[in-house]
């Protein structure tokens, strides 16, 4: 009889799987402590895709083995399958990773087993007959197309095809959560294809499996339900895809960005926060210091300068460049002539915008001149 287990969290379609509440982390002691990741929050439920991108460094992986209590919580609120992290037992957090699937870049498998064998090493935590977990091994590598290779010693395969045994591994027991570093990075487009697909299956399944990847695969994007950016060990942004899409569609017909790519775009977007204001709203106010960038997705404002209307600008305009481009205060106070939906960049994003992507600057300048 097993004691001290841990309880299951709700079966509810709306559950809450994943809940961080300023998830802060440090590496090092004394003189040589660096803090990685800065107070970080999210909530992501049961049955969602998620995927969190940035910049190398930037955090992604320490959070993605914080998550799968692979490393001990420092400071914050941890909470993983209705279990909190901060200050769990070693114990208790062995029998919490029983229930997560990992996926890593490094495929950890055991040289000396095959490739079902490796398998098997995850069906056996959820015991049944040798001959129904051998069943259950075959079915999933046939399904990532390693069919013909499942005796297959991990020294005999190549790094996409571990990688596939992997991913075997880690799905085959329909886990309630899913972390998985770069997945597809080893695979080509139809294993990544398939991969994407059982993800699919299961998050939509009988399971609700939710499923955390960190990746910069393009090929993914349109997969996920969400897209977590992380900057310098800290959430940025949290996006609905459908919502990352629209930002992009909303940036390629306004003036400045019109001439970037997809890529680019994407990169712009994942950084954005929406914003709404009610009619008569001052959004920003002549002589204030400069914060945020805005872009216009739907109503009209009204641009005041001394209280005296200049202008009105509507969908796809923009406004608030100027004063961070030359740091200096508001030229202009703004106000919401109807609701409003704006799209807004930080001025340390914005100012990474401008870093990225040469030719921006001068573009926002040209059509800055062609305002006045």
């Amino acid at each position: 009889m097993m004691h001290d287990a841990i309880a299951p969290p709700p079966e509810s379609d709306e559950a809450t799987v994943i809940e961080a509440r300023g998830v802060e982390h440090f590496f090092g002691e004394g003189e040589t402590r660096t803090q990685v990741l800065f107070d970080n929050c999210v909530s992501i439920g049961r049955g969602e895709i998620v995927i969190m991108t940035g910049p190398s460094g930037s955090g992604k992986t320490t959070l993605l083995t914080l998550i799968g209590a692979l490393r001990q919580i420092q400071s914050g609120s941890l909470q993983v399958l209705g279990q909190e992290l901060l200050g769990m037992s070693d114990t208790n957090q062995m029998k919490l990773r029983k229930n997560i699937g990992f996926i890593f870049q490094q495929h950890n498998l055991f040289s000396s087993l095959s490739a079902l064998e490796n398998v098997r090493m995850a069906i056996e935590l959820k015991p049944s007959s040798p001959k129904e977990m051998d069943q259950r091994g075959i079915e999933m590598l046939e399904r990532l197309g390693m069919g013909e290779r499942v005796h297959y010693h991990p020294e005999n395969l190549s790094g996409g095809q571990r990688q596939r045994v992997a991913i075997a591994r880690a799905l085959v027991n329909r886990p309630r959560l899913i972390l998985a570093d770069e997945p597809t990075a080893a695979l080509d487009a139809k294993s990544g294809e398939t991969v994407m697909e059982l993800f699919r299956e299961l998050a939509e399944g009988p399971t609700g499996s939710t499923i955390l990847i960190v990746t910069h695969d393009k090929r993914l994007i349109d997969r996920a339900s969400r897209i977590i950016n992380m900057v310098r060990g800290r959430i940025i942004s949290n996006v609905a895809t459908e919502e990352s899409v629209h930002i992009c569609q909303t940036l390629a017909h306004c003036k400045p960005f019109d001439h970037l790519g997809e890529s680019a775009l994407a990169q712009i977007a994942d950084r954005m926060l929406c914003e709404n204001f009610e009619q008569g709203s001052r959004i920003i106010k002549q002589g204030d210091e400069g914060d945020r960038f805005y872009v216009i997705d739907e109503g009209t404002v009204d641009v005041r300068v001394d209280d005296e209307l200049k202008t009105e600008l509507q969908k796809g305009s923009y406004f608030g460049e100027i004063s961070l481009m030359e740091s200096r205060p508001r030229t202009a106070t703004i106000v919401a002539k109807t609701p409003v939906k704006l799209y807004s960049l930080s001025k340390s994003d914005f100012e990474l915008a401008l870093c990225e992507h040469g030719s921006l600057e001068e573009r926002i300048r040209r059509v800055y001149m062609e305002r006045q």
